[in-house]
C-alpha cells in the first residue's frame, strides 16, 4: 500500500487567477468568418425621428369588381399597408374602422366605399384623432385594363410630386400633408426596397386631384452604362393605375366630426343621374306634344275629297 500524504501536502497551492480584464475572449465565428469585434446593436437615438406609419386599406361590401381591382392596385403600390376584410357601409362604420385600425396597429386608413354598385367614395383618415377627407373617385382605370409599357419593382419607394397650386389654399395644404404621410413609404421599412424607381404625381386640375404613376427609365446599353450625373437622359413611362379624386368634405375627426371644409362645387352622382332622366323625360314629352299638335292640325285642315279615289273600285 502506498504511503498516506500528510495533511499539509493535500492543501495544494491554487493557481493565481488572472483579472477579468486581462482574459482574452474568444472571437465569435459566423458564416463569413471570425468576428473580432463584439456585436453592437443599433438603437435609435432618443432625439431621432423614425417614421412608423402603417396604413389600413379596406373596402365596403357589395363593391364593384373594377373598384376592387383598383384597391388591390393601391395595395401593391404601398408596401407599408395592411389589407383587411370588407366592412359594412353603415352610419356606424367610423367606430368599426377606428377599432380595426387600432387592432392592426396602424395610424392611417384608406376606405373604399361603394354605393349602388356605381359610385366609389374614398375615405382618407388619420386615426384616432383625425382629420379625415372624403373623396368621390372618378375616371378609374386599373393596371389590368390599361396595359401600359411601364414597370417597376414591387415594394420600391416612390418619389411624391405635387403641382404648385397645392400651396394656394389651406384645404389643399391639408390634403397634401395627408397624401405625403399615407402614400410615402417609410425609410428602411422591412417590406420596402431602398430604390427610387417610380414617381407618384398628384396634380390639381378643375378642383380635382389627378393621380398618375410613372416609372423612371434610363436608356443605356449593357456595355455602355450612363453615369450617375446623366439625369437629362432619364424619361418617365406611365405604369398605372389612374384615378381622379373630387374632394367633398374635410372633417376634424376620424370618419366624422366637425366639418372643416365643404366643396361648394360638388354635385352628387344621384343629382347628375336625376338631371339626365329629366332630360330624357323632356324628349318624350316633346314627342307627345308634337303628335298632339299634328292631330289638331289635321282636324283643323281636312283634306279635300279626291274625285279619282273610287275610280278603280268595282
Amino acid at each position: 500500500m502506498g504511503k498516506k500524504r500528510k495533511h499539509s501536502e493535500t492543501n495544494a497551492v491554487e493557481p493565481t487567477k488572472k483579472d477579468d480584464n486581462t482574459i482574452e475572449e474568444r472571437p465569435k465565428r459566423t458564416l463569413l468568418g471570425w468576428k473580432d469585434k463584439p456585436e453592437v446593436k443599433e438603437t435609435d437615438a432618443p432625439g431621432v425621428f423614425r417614421n412608423k406609419e402603417k396604413v389600413l386599406v379596406t373596402c365596403s361590401r357589395r363593391i364593384n369588381f373594377r373598384y376592387r381591382h383598383l384597391m388591390l392596385n393601391v395595395v401593391s403600390l404601398l408596401p407599408h399597408c395592411k389589407k383587411d376584410n370588407k366592412v359594412e357601409s353603415k352610419s356606424s362604420k367610423g367606430a368599426t374602422l377606428n377599432e380595426l385600425v387600432e387592432l392592426k396597429s396602424c395610424s392611417s386608413c384608406l376606405f373604399f366605399e361603394c354605393r349602388k354598385h356605381k359610385d366609389l367614395y374614398l375615405w382618407m383618415a388619420k386615426s384616432p384623432n383625425g382629420p379625415s377627407v372624403k373623396f368621390l373617385v372618378n375616371a378609374v382605370h386599373t393596371m389590368e385594363e390599361l396595359k401600359l409599357t411601364g414597370n417597376h419593382l414591387k415594394g420600391s419607394r416612390p418619389l411624391l410630386t405635387f403641382s404648385a397650386n397645392f400651396d394656394n389654399n389651406a384645404h389643399w395644404k391639408l390634403i397634401k400633408e395627408m397624401i405625403v404621410q399615407i402614400f410615402g413609404t417609410p425609410k428602411e421599412h422591412r417590406k420596402s426596397k431602398p430604390y427610387y424607381d417610380h414617381v407618384f404625381a398628384f396634380s390639381i386640375v378643375d378642383d380635382h386631384v389627378w393621380f398618375r404613376n410613372y416609372q423612371i427609365t434610363v436608356p443605356h446599353n449593357e456595355s455602355d452604362k450612363v453615369a450617375r450625373g446623366g439625369l437629362d437622359k432619364m424619361t418617365l413611362v406611365e405604369v398605372g393605375p389612374r384615378f381622379c379624386l373630387n374632394p367633398i368634405k374635410i372633417f376634424g375627426g376620424s370618419f366624422g366630426g366637425p366639418t372643416l371644409y365643404e366643396n361648394p362645387f360638388y354635385v352628387s352622382p344621384n343629382q347628375i343621374r336625376a338631371l339626365e332622366k329629366r332630360q330624357k323625360a323632356g324628349k318624350y314629352a316633346k314627342k307627345v306634344k308634337a303628335k298632339t299638335r299634328r292631330k289638331m292640325h289635321q282636324l283643323a285642315n281636312p283634306l279635300e275629297p279626291d274625285e279619282y279615289a273610287d275610280m278603280w273600285k268595282e
